[in-house]
């Protein structure tokens, strides 16, 4: 009672005794007369109606109101600057940024100092960048939805959440479609990113120098990728969806020391997962199914472990091309591969016999696409009768010595399988034709 008191009365002293609540009117100019004329604490309630003009938040308020009150920049910069600490923006609808892709032009900026801000329960609709976290500390992007432009060019648009050197950023139950990247953190750190839904984008997430993070929980639906993760450190990637993402579910490019697990890719991407000089990674439990090539392994990754995880259907299982074997099973439990005819005779659910997802003829399939007229034919079919048999004659490359009799299951809620089914459906050659995967300048 005497602690509950304590806390009580020390809440009280915080408020501000000053604190107001005011009512602004739609109109021009209405709100940014409103915030020139409020002291620190104060609650400004939008009335519902279009409130025209990009206004800057200089001191700690809280701006809320309901969908109903439209806050319209006019195409005219950034709709909502937050250039305060313990600033809150909430329940509002965002819309009218410009287009200026030089001056980042946002529905929602926080700027550097401006830490601990709150937007919450907003639609950001129709903007370049949605949030523009560009700075601020300890930020918190909750449950918005956000929908970007729809510029023929993708690369065009802005992006969903947009974090730039904004350590403690949380970014979690937003749903985020059109525009060019769902988040994109770049040279930020500590950030967390949960529970989000992605939908029509470029990456779903897109990550470039933000180190000691994680992404959790998000669903990632049609887009062209669903989680890159590409010159960060130490970073968790788990129990994360990519349904039907069209070039790759899971990319590590410059990678090392992350925690990737628990995440399902399915529905024909071209690769469910692809590792690229990444080092020292942790990739277990996850469900790689359909997909053009499970895992493409290669440029020199080194040192990392792939245990309990399942490679489903996938066309090629694995594509890695090297002259020394490397073992994929940690503590003798491997993965579980669907074209293993394996057996479990001591029933421990290891199977009995090694499996290797490559073999010769697989290596010069990659290095001579044109060989691949010849797979039916006799001649290659005893070639890998051969190797089958003589396993000395095999080049280097994966080697599973404990794969598991069973995948692990991951079910999908059925609203986002219907999204899914959406998704394909609508999907055509002319959705792509300005993404390049390889082109990675252009962020």
């Amino acid at each position: 009672m005497i602690r509950s008191l304590t806390l009580l009365l020390s809440l009280v002293i915080a408020l501000p005794l000053w604190a107001a609540e005011i009512r602004v009117q739609p109109g021009s100019g209405n709100l940014a007369n409103a915030i020139a004329g409020a002291n620190p604490g104060d609650v400004l309630f939008l009335q519902p109606g279009r409130h025209i003009g990009a206004v800057t938040i200089d001191r700690p308020l809280t701006i809320t109101g309901t969908h109903d009150a439209i806050v319209d920049g006019a195409g005219q910069g950034t709709v909502i600057t937050i250039d305060a600490s313990d600033v809150a923006v909430s329940g509002l609808t965002v819309t009218g940024s410009g287009l200026d892709s030089q001056e980042l032009d946002a529905g929602i900026k926080i700027l550097k100092k401006a830490d601990r801000a709150l937007v919450e329960d907003n639609r950001v609709l129709g903007n370049l960048h949605g949030v523009d976290v560009h700075g601020g500390h300890d930020a918190i992007v909750r449950n918005n939805e956000i929908e970007g432009t729809q510029q023929r060019r993708m690369n065009d648009r802005g992006n969903g959440i947009y974090i730039w050197n904004s350590p403690g950023t949380v970014v979690e139950g937003n749903s985020v479609r059109w525009g060019r990247d769902g988040i994109f953190s770049n040279t930020s750190r500590k950030g967390t990113y949960r529970n989000n839904l992605f939908r029509d984008l470029r990456f779903a997430v897109h990550y470039m120098y933000t180190n000691d993070s994680e992404v959790s929980g998000n669903v990632s639906i049609g887009n062209h990728l669903g989680y890159a993760i590409m010159f960060s450190n130490r970073v968790v990637v788990k129990d994360n969806l990519s349904l039907s993402d069209i070039s790759h579910g899971v990319m590590l490019n410059y990678a090392n020391n992350a925690d990737v697990s628990g995440n399902l890719v399915r529905g024909g991407a071209d690769r469910c997962t692809f590792i690229y000089n990444a080092h020292k990674n942790l990739i277990y439990d996850n469900r790689f199914e359909g997909c053009n090539i499970g895992v493409h392994f290669t440029a020199g990754s080194e040192r990392n472990v792939l245990t309990g995880n399942a490679f489903i259907r996938n066309r090629t299982q694995v594509k890695y091309v090297g002259t020394r074997d490397i073992e994929w099973s940690f503590e003798g439990r491997g993965n579980y591969w669907s074209d293993h005819p394996g057996f479990d005779l001591g029933g421990d659910g290891i199977a009995d016999s090694v499996f290797r997802p490559n073999d010769l003829m697989d290596h010069i399939l990659w290095s001579q696409p044109a060989a691949s007229l010849l797979t039916g034919s006799p001649a290659v079919q005893l070639i890998r009768w051969g190797q089958s048999s003589f396993p000395t004659t095999l080049p280097g490359g994966v080697v599973d010595s404990a794969p598991l009799m069973s995948p692990p299951v991951m079910r999908v809620p059925p609203e986002y399988t219907a999204m899914e089914a959406k998704a394909v459906a609508r999907r055509t050659e002319s959705d792509i034709d300005d993404f390049d995967i390889n082109d990675l300048s252009s962020h």
